[in-house]
């Protein structure tokens, strides 16, 4: 954990990886329907229905990143300096400059790089997620973050609930403080609501509770580093590493006697959550695990995680139409690595600037409430509330209890 600023960088080394594997996983897609051969099929089954899973599983990656965002979102509004109106605005600020400059991106792709149907397979992700042509309309309203599905970024689809959590946020961080004696139960039950909410196709109830998890690890954050500070043996970390990835790819490895769409299949895909969190635990508390995601590489492609997860897709699919998703290798070898060098150079342009921006309107905004609030007190005759009684989300002492 860095002192001065109070951020666990292990979780930007899991921010890292779980991004990589997002882009190894839209490889993946592509070679999905190559994958009938008498070589090749044994292979996918190889790869798919084994821990190499975990390499490209892209989905459950995705759920890292929920139950992350859902920690490192509420953690410095649990810890007070920020009113809501604040909040809210630098939230917005920089959720969205970087979509906006992800989808002019994608456009002009597919202006610039024609993409034919007739070069990719039929019915597959590359075909029925990836836009052929771009219709302002269409543009517009990706850019709303309100639509169910996306063509011109299609990995949009998780900051859409991204945004309703973020809305929803005021809720979850009062009812973590509420409940932070019960957390562990409570993330427990919301492990069970994600795996019936999996096998009822409530998508809702899929992927808030893990975003509230994350929210419960960050208010009983110390007494969590507190108990893993008990358990410095490695077997123990491993043993809890081990049973999370294997969670978190359980629907993958029980396909060779499970049918994926079945209940049973469904139930174990919304185990996904459990694992995920589990992963981030140990990021948190294991100290060889802390070692292997604070090393320099990892922690770079933490800082451009987001700029890769927004720009990756786009630059694949333009590949693969172009080479034909049959040469998915070469999109594969030319996509991953042109994926990484346009991410580092968006980070730069486009979401480090988002970011100044979005502290800037924060600090503004919060100093035009707090204007307000003062003019409304002396209007009534009263006095002004001082910062430490405003309506900025304070810091609550974690309980000695676990």
């Amino acid at each position: 954990m860095n002192p001065s600023s109070g951020r666990l960088a292990s979780l930007d080394g899991v921010r890292g990886v779980a991004s990589v594997v997002v882009v190894l996983y839209h490889v993946s897609l592509l070679a999905r329907p190559f994958a009938t051969g008498r070589i090749s099929e044994p292979a996918w089954d190889i790869a798919t229905e084994t821990p190499l899973k975990l390499l490209f599983a892209g989905t459950e990656a995705v759920q890292v990143f929920f139950v992350l965002s859902g920690l490192v979102v509420a953690l410095p509004l649990l810890r007070g300096g920020a009113s809501w109106p604040g909040f809210f605005a630098a939230r917005f600020v920089r959720l969205y400059l970087p979509v906006w400059g992800a989808l002019l991106f994608a456009a002009a792709l597919i202006l610039l790089i024609p993409r034919d149907q007739a070069s990719v397979t039929t019915g597959e992700w590359i075909a029925n997620a990836n836009a052929t042509s771009v219709d302002p309309l269409h543009l517009l309203s990706e850019a709303t973050l309100t639509p169910v599905s996306y063509t011109l970024v299609n990995t949009l689809w998780s900051l859409r609930w991204e945004l309703i959590f973020t809305l929803l946020l005021p809720v979850a961080v009062l009812l973590a403080r509420l409940l932070r004696r019960w957390a562990w139960p409570i993330a427990a039950l919301m492990s069970v609501v994600m795996v019936v909410g999996r096998v009822a196709g409530v998508d809702a109830a899929v992927y808030l509770p893990a975003f509230f998890i994350g929210t419960l690890i960050a208010v009983r954050l110390e007494s969590l580093r507190a108990w893993a500070a008990e358990r410095s043996r490695p077997w123990q970390w491993g043993i809890l590493t081990g049973v999370s990835a294997l969670l978190l790819v359980a629907s993958w490895l029980s396909r060779p006697f499970v049918e994926s769409s079945s209940s049973l299949g469904q139930a174990l895909w919304g185990l996904s959550g459990v694992g995920a969190a589990g992963l981030i635990v140990v990021a948190i508390g294991s100290p060889l695990a802390r070692r292997l995601l604070e090393v320099r590489p990892v922690l770079w492609l933490g800082k451009v995680s987001f700029s890769l997860y927004l720009v990756h897709a786009p630059i694949l699919a333009t590949l693969a139409f172009s080479f034909g998703d049959a040469r998915w290798w070469l999109v594969g070898i030319v996509g991953v690595p042109l994926s990484l060098l346009v991410a580092a150079a968006f980070f730069q342009l486009v979401e480090r600037p988002s970011h100044g921006l979005a502290r800037r309107v924060g600090r503004a905004v919060q100093a035009q409430t707090e204007a307000v609030r003062s003019w409304a007190v002396s209007r009534r005759g009263g006095r002004a509330p001082s910062a430490s009684s405003d309506d900025r989300p304070r810091a609550t002492p974690e309980p000695t209890d676990g």
